[in-house]
């Protein structure tokens, strides 16, 4: 299955560090979800774009996006991930299954050990995926990647809200 702008996107729900769980579709955002999937500890690319995304979590809540990272790790190490990344601001998830990573469309590598980071790779885990969802729990947008490398930038991301709300521009690709 295609995820298609426009349409309802997949139900997805997981364990928050801290206590309590998330579920896609019982978060009531003023204008978006921001689903941002990262690959999990062992990436230090992850590292500096949840930093970047932590430091601007502010003005992506004034212009009323709920933001949440996620991963297929474990809670151990998401726990580490939040605490050696230093990421108080963001609500972080875990425990994402790989099937669940596949149906948002993720693609899924096979270990190669050790990073540069020096953490293991776990044997499976999805490549990073950063979405856009509607108060309706329709797909706006979604951007896909193969790769750690070349993700959307977060103040790219917020010049872009903005003017999708001052012109109220419609989701694109549902044809």
């Amino acid at each position: 299955m295609r995820l298609m702008p426009r349409k309802p996107a997949p139900s997805l729900e997981f364990d928050l560090l801290g206590g309590g769980h998330w579920k896609l579709q019982d978060d009531t955002p003023e204008r978006f979800n921001m689903i941002v999937f990262y690959r999990g500890l062992h990436c230090p690319i992850c590292r500096r774009y949840t930093s970047e995304l932590n430091g601007m979590i502010g003005e992506f809540d004034k212009r009323g996006v709920s933001t949440v990272i996620t991963s297929n790790d474990t809670e151990a190490r998401a726990q580490l991930t939040k605490d050696t990344w230093g990421l108080p601001n963001l609500k972080i998830g875990y425990g994402v299954p790989l099937e669940k990573s596949r149906e948002w469309g993720l693609y899924v590598s096979t270990s190669r050990g050790k990073t540069s980071a020096g953490v293991d790779e776990p044997a499976l885990f999805a490549e990073p995926g950063l979405f856009l969802v509607k108060p309706d729990k329709t797909l706006y947008w979604a951007s896909i990647s193969t790769m750690p490398f070349a993700r959307p930038h977060f103040p790219e991301i917020l010049q872009a809200i903005d003017f999708v709300i001052s012109k109220d521009y419609p989701a694109r690709g549902e044809a």
